[in-house]
């Protein structure tokens, strides 16, 4: 690998976790991704890279080991009801449940997590993409909710901080929910600064209610375009960032805000995903050497989410 590449980390054990033949969250989510890259030839410009499955020392950097445990818990006893003729899924709220392959999917995402912040601090990447599911962003230290187990890029964060101990982090979120799984791990820590736009009110119905000092969420009303959220990035997002000075920058990179994209009601095209990474690249080559993981949240349309995704890649790697 040379430097001022873009690493592009994704697993097949990312395929294996779905929660029901109709779940949004699929499967093909992956699939229609890995179809644009090839098509459009994209995929060609990446820095394929493997991916180990996290440790649950390295998950506990972000959430409870009772949390940890209990999904394993979860997963043991669905394994054992499968052997019996039982049900091939196990509910943990209303809309997210487990197979017996997502724990080790929500590990496998968690390492691609940690592989791409460790390549990417040595200097053998500048820049990368987890394509992984489960996503992350929801999962809040002790809790499974909104399709997600564990939270990648607080796992993430925290690494960066504790085991490459860095200084500064900024986090990202541009997915059309809010993170509150993110803001619940990472609140209150003045080593992070975390920047949220998201639709409001809308599920998880958090966010606007005077976070910590280190949050700056930007709610927006259903049917904000794509210009007046740029407008609120450079506005709000990028004074911060300015005066923050990441050494490093995660990005929860959902393209559920896509305007064609039924799961959210938000106006983003493909355009908009390009200038908003690209103004995140800016600041990233300003004061972070170019540091960069973004991993993939939500969008749940397969065209849009593949052009979205197409889009975000081609500002990274620089094509």
């Amino acid at each position: 690998m040379t430097v001022g590449k873009t690493g592009y980390f994704t697993h097949k054990d990312c395929w294996l976790h779905e929660m029901s033949p109709s779940h949004p969250e699929s499967p093909e989510r992956l699939d229609a991704i890995e179809d644009r890259l090839l098509i459009s030839g994209v995929g060609d410009a990446l820095e394929r890279c493997d991916v180990p499955l996290a440790s649950l020392d390295q998950v506990e950097l972000a959430h409870d080991a009772m949390h940890i445990a209990a999904l394993q818990g979860l997963t043991d006893r669905l394994e054992q009801e499968l052997l019996a003729g039982g049900p091939q899924y196990r509910q943990i709220d209303t809309d997210t449940s487990i197979n017996r392959h997502t724990f080790k999917a929500a590990l496998r995402a968690a390492g691609a997590t940690l592989a791409a912040t460790d390549a990417v601090i040595a200097g053998k990447l500048e820049n990368a993409f987890c394509a992984v599911r489960p996503p992350g962003h929801h999962a809040t230290r002790n809790q499974a909710m909104g399709f997600c187990f564990f939270n990648n890029v607080a796992v993430g964060v925290k690494y960066a901080l504790e085991r490459h101990h860095l200084k500064r982090v900024a986090v990202i979120d541009f997915d059309v929910h809010h993170g509150n799984g993110t803001e619940d791990i990472l609140a209150g820590d003045a080593r992070v600064l975390m920047c949220g736009i998201f639709q409001h009110p809308f599920y998880p119905f958090s966010g606007d209610k005077e976070p910590a000092a280190n949050m700056l969420n930007v709610p927006v009303a259903a049917y904000t375009k794509g210009m007046d959220i740029r407008e609120i990035v450079e506005m709000t997002w990028i004074p911060r960032l300015e005066a923050f000075k990441p050494e490093m920058i995660f990005i929860s990179a959902g393209f559920d805000a896509h305007r064609d994209d039924d799961m959210g009601q938000l106006g983003m095209t493909e355009n908009d995903f390009t200038w908003i990474t690209m103004r995140i690249k800016e600041i990233a080559r300003r004061f972070s050497k170019g540091r960069i993981v973004s991993c993939l949240e939500g969008g749940y349309v397969m065209d849009p989410l593949a052009r979205s995704v197409e889009a975000h890649l081609r500002v990274l790697a620089d094509i």
